[in-house]
């Protein structure tokens, strides 16, 4: 009998395998103010979080409230920010969709109304605003793909700071340990035709090979379901010659 295969343990989502909350600072997202609300916001500090990549601006508003975003490229400390629907369609600017004009580049997007910001987060990311329209905005994301948004939905004119940070190396596996650690992933990985049997499937053997069909179906129980999990095609393409 073999033992429980890793996969099958973090898919139980035990603590050991949950991303960490500590040294966290507050939710990164926009306060909650109405449309018809204009206010004027201060940048005070930009701080770094754990587990996350882009800088956050931290932003003091005129009625007292304070809100944690991304920054975007630019930002500095002292910065003027405008948020409603009044706003002017500046860099840093958070502003609902419908009053952002065409080939706009803008970050942080709000999937509906309200949720302060849930799309293109990411350090040197952005989107493009594409397309008005009565059923809503077109926005083009960073994979090409096209994605229609209610007009209330609030963006902030920009790009997400920190761009360029995957090209620095880790440099020491110890780095690269925690920046996982942090995140919740799973770091090392090890492959499993260098498992033992009772480790891995594909484990074992004189030689390193699987030693039996790397696709398996869809209903394959558990401690089986490694590999090509149900694939549509594998392997290479196999030009037909007439």
């Amino acid at each position: 009998m073999g033992k429980r295969i890793l996969v099958q343990r973090r898919g139980r989502g035990g603590k050991q395998f949950r991303a960490t909350i500590t040294h966290k600072i507050a939710p990164a997202k926009y306060p909650s103010y109405t449309l018809e609300e204009y206010h004027v916001g201060e940048v005070v500090d930009i701080v770094h979080e754990s587990g996350r990549d882009a800088p956050l601006a931290k932003i003091r508003f005129d009625d007292g409230k304070y809100a944690y975003i991304p920054a975007t490229e630019g930002i500095y400390v002292g910065a003027r920010i405008e948020i409603g629907a009044n706003a002017s369609v500046n860099s840093m600017s958070i502003i609902n969709l419908s009053n952002i004009p065409d080939g706009t580049i803008i970050c942080n997007i709000e999937r509906n109304f309200g949720d302060g910001g849930k799309l293109i987060k990411a350090a040197g990311s952005s989107a493009l605003v594409f397309a008005h329209a009565a059923n809503g905005v077109t926005i083009k994301m960073p994979s090409k793909k096209f994605l229609t948004l209610h007009p209330k939905c609030r963006a902030v004119v920009g790009t997400v700071a920190g761009g360029g940070k995957g090209e620095k190396p880790f440099l020491k596996a110890g780095n690269k340990f925690h920046a996982m650690k942090v995140k919740g992933k799973k770091y090392p990985t090890v492959r499993g035709v260098a498992m033992a049997a009772v480790f891995h499937p594909h484990g074992g053997g004189r030689h390193q090979h699987p030693g039996k069909q790397t696709s398996v179906g869809r209903t394959t129980p558990p401690g089986r379901k490694v590999g090509n999990i149900a694939p549509r095609k594998t392997g290479r393409s196999r030009v037909r010659r007439t």
